[in-house]
């Protein structure tokens, strides 16, 4: 239940003020049909986060419980430095139209969110608690916890959320797990 909450959580925060949110209004704007954006969100999310959790399953496997734990320590410290530099959104992500409002957004959040800073996130997450599934859903809540109300609020939320705040809460969540994890923290987890 852990590894479930905490994804959840820096799930969330880390996707505040994200290209992939960022991208939710846009489709929100242009399409105006919120259900096929949302579907289209979660079933991006869930196969790229799924993914994203089974690379981190199998890093397990190949390192040592003492690199895994400085590795994992270290990319958990690099994710709060990369949390607090603000993203940009480029509008030829969201021109994918050809394939309607749901193909269109499941197209273009799988492509925006390869490689960013939540898809790490699940490869790290997964890796540190060995926990497929409960990470995996986890950070996929975050991702529709961030991007529903992006989808259905639009930009009545999006000039009222503290994004500054929410990215240094965010920053230090992932420091905090980094320190953690090198002063060997997750010895109970294996490493």
């Amino acid at each position: 239940m852990e590894a479930f909450l905490v994804a959840t959580g820096i799930v969330a925060l880390a996707e505040i003020g994200d290209k992939t949110q960022l991208l939710a209004f846009i489709l929100a704007a242009k399409f105006r049909k919120p259900a096929p954006i949302i579907a289209g969100i979660l079933l991006a999310t869930l196969v790229n986060h799924g993914v994203a959790g089974a690379l981190g399953a199998w890093i397990t496997a190949l390192m040592s419980p003492a690199t895994l734990r400085w590795v994992l320590g270290i990319s958990f410290l690099g994710m709060a430095v990369w949390t607090l530099i603000p993203d940009k959104f480029d509008e030829r992500d969201s021109r994918v139209t050809r394939f309607g409002v749901f193909g269109t957004t499941l197209v273009a959040f799988f492509l925006a969110e390869m490689g960013d800073k939540t898809q790490i996130a699940t490869v790290a997450l997964a890796a540190q608690y060995h926990t497929f599934f409960a990470v995996v859903a986890g950070t996929t809540l975050g991702m529709m916890i961030a991007n529903v109300p992006a989808v259905l609020l639009g930009d009545r939320i999006a000039q009222r959320m503290p994004v500054r705040l929410v990215h240094a809460v965010a920053a230090a969540s992932f420091a905090i797990l980094g320190v953690i994890t090198l002063a060997g923290g997750g010895a109970r987890w294996g490493f």
